[in-house]
């Protein structure tokens, strides 16, 4: 494997090719019009233009991706995640042009794709799953028959979705009819099925993966676990490796599952298993991502290893050199994610231009960036800057380094989750490790921030004020 096409943008791409370049591949982007600057673009040893801005017209046109790759005679595609990443007919016309798709086979993306196909295929491994219907409905009377059964409350969720899209939950049945349209017409919007599954709703859930790594040899492997319960809208905001809740022996246990899961659809290369862990820590499989995940990074921290690397060889059809009891927890990792979203403003995309834009160093901290000063912020992209990493030996290390690198991390122009990730991290609830994935619903709100970051101006006023007076005193003492 001498040459890879990077099919992504942003900071995913950067972190793919710095691993290639480490292990002496060389590198090709892809852009659109709009990106035609990114950093990216410069990072790469080659570059090609391969559409206009949405990524309609773009990064999610496979064939014009594939005619690139074999222009440039290129062995392998990385496709990040989102974009093509799942799309189990670009992995397969990978495969037809004889261009290595590091990733899964096209099978396996299929079949985890499919929430309810998914289901079926770990049927047989027993692993704990929600009480539901294994079926997708549209039908109403039977939706309210299958729901009065289970008991409520319950979840609606789009049988072909994610990152939130055509989910609902519902209390009592009066709500029912009117939040399952509005499911179905959500996914049809979406994913284009607008089939949906229900399942009973667990109540103060934590949300847990399991990042695991199969080759081609037979072996699979697990990589411990992250905990990705501070969300908005269903979408992860703040992560962290490993969990606080989880025993050796329940970690174990997840870790198994999550291996046997690998193996119900023949997985090859990362892959991430999500559980869902109620509050008698009792953990239920949710889904199967079949690829790299935004918060790789804390996996990697806390286990020593380089997921990008290992992918590539993996694809490259070389065994895993790593046993299971090789590997060891070692000190503690904590993610935020630093999207252009105005926190105080319902999380809103906040487009704009960075008129100023410094990244945090230091010790500990790492930084997965995928922009530079003086960049404007697309609209037809995830609004994902950066990922902001930090790692140190204990939870409460990594947390304070957090707050510290937060601080640190000066951007001027857009609104972004930083003076979030920063409330998170100073909450009683998040440092106690006494929360689940209602964090936002229960202790945030746009005010709480607001009085918070008012109070922090407050304070360092005062100080300047103190500091002034301190300083007019020396000037006023006498020169003998």
């Amino acid at each position: 494997m001498k040459k890879i096409l990077v099919a992504n943008r942003g900071e995913i791409a950067i972190r793919v090719m710095q691993t290639a370049q480490k292990m002496g591949i060389k590198t090709v982007a892809v852009f659109s019009t709009v990106d035609r600057n990114a950093p990216h673009v410069k990072f790469a040893d080659e570059a090609v233009c391969i559409g206009e801005a949405p990524s309609s017209e773009s990064y999610l046109k496979g064939d014009k991706i594939i005619e690139v790759a074999k222009n440039l005679n290129v062995d392998a595609i990385h496709p990040g995640y989102g974009f093509l990443s799942e799309n189990a007919s670009f992995a397969e016309l990978c495969e037809d042009n004889n261009i290595i798709f590091i990733g899964p086979k096209s099978k396996a993306i299929k079949i985890m794709g499919s929430k309810l196909a998914a289901k079926d295929a770990v049927k047989a491994y027993d692993i704990p799953m929600v009480p539901g219907i294994d079926e997708a409905i549209t039908d109403v009377e039977k939706a309210k028959q299958i729901a009065n059964d289970i008991g409520f409350p319950i979840l609606i969720k789009a049988s072909a979705g994610g990152g939130g899209k055509g989910m609902r939950v519902v209390e009592k049945e009066a709500n029912l009819e009117s939040q399952m349209n509005r499911a179905i017409s959500e996914a049809t919007s979406a994913f284009g099925d607008g089939s949906v599954f229900i399942e009973k709703y667990v109540t103060s859930p934590r949300h847990i993966e399991i990042q695991v790594m199969a080759d081609s040899h037979g072996n699979v492997l697990h990589f411990f676990e992250r905990e990705c319960s501070i969300q908005r809208r269903h979408q992860k905001v703040v992560e962290e490796a490993p969990s606080c809740v989880l025993t050796p022996v329940l970690r174990a246990k997840m870790g198994e599952a999550a291996i046997k899961v690998a193996k119900a659809c023949d997985y090859l290369g990362a892959g991430t298993v999500e559980f869902l862990l109620d509050g008698d820590h009792n953990f239920y499989f949710l889904e199967m991502n079949t690829r790299l995940q935004v918060e790789h990074p804390v996996t990697e921290l806390i286990s020593g290893v380089d997921l990008v690397e290992l992918q590539i060889k993996v694809a490259r059809g070389e065994a895993l050199q790593i046993k299971q009891d090789d590997l060891k927890i070692n000190g503690h990792a904590l993610e935020l994610r630093v999207y252009a979203e105005d926190p105080l403003n319902d999380f809103l995309p906040s487009v704009g231009h960075l008129d100023t834009y410094q990244l945090p160093k230091g010790k500990g901290i790492r930084v997965d960036n995928g922009f530079e000063e003086g960049m404007d912020i697309p609209i037809y992209y995830d609004p994902m800057l950066s990922k902001l990493i930090t790692y140190g030996n204990t939870r409460e290390e990594a947390i304070q380094l957090m707050i510290k690198a937060i601080e640190n991390y000066i951007v001027k122009g857009v609104e972004t989750t930083l003076p979030f990730g920063k409330y998170v991290c100073e909450h009683e609830a998040f440092r106690s490790g006494n929360f689940d994935t209602h964090f936002v619903k229960n202790f945030y709100s746009p005010e709480s921030l607001k009085a918070e970051t008012e109070n922090e101006a407050k304070i360092a006023a005062l100080i300047a004020v103190k500091q002034y007076i301190e300083d007019q005193k020396l000037l006023r003492l006498p020169n003998y």
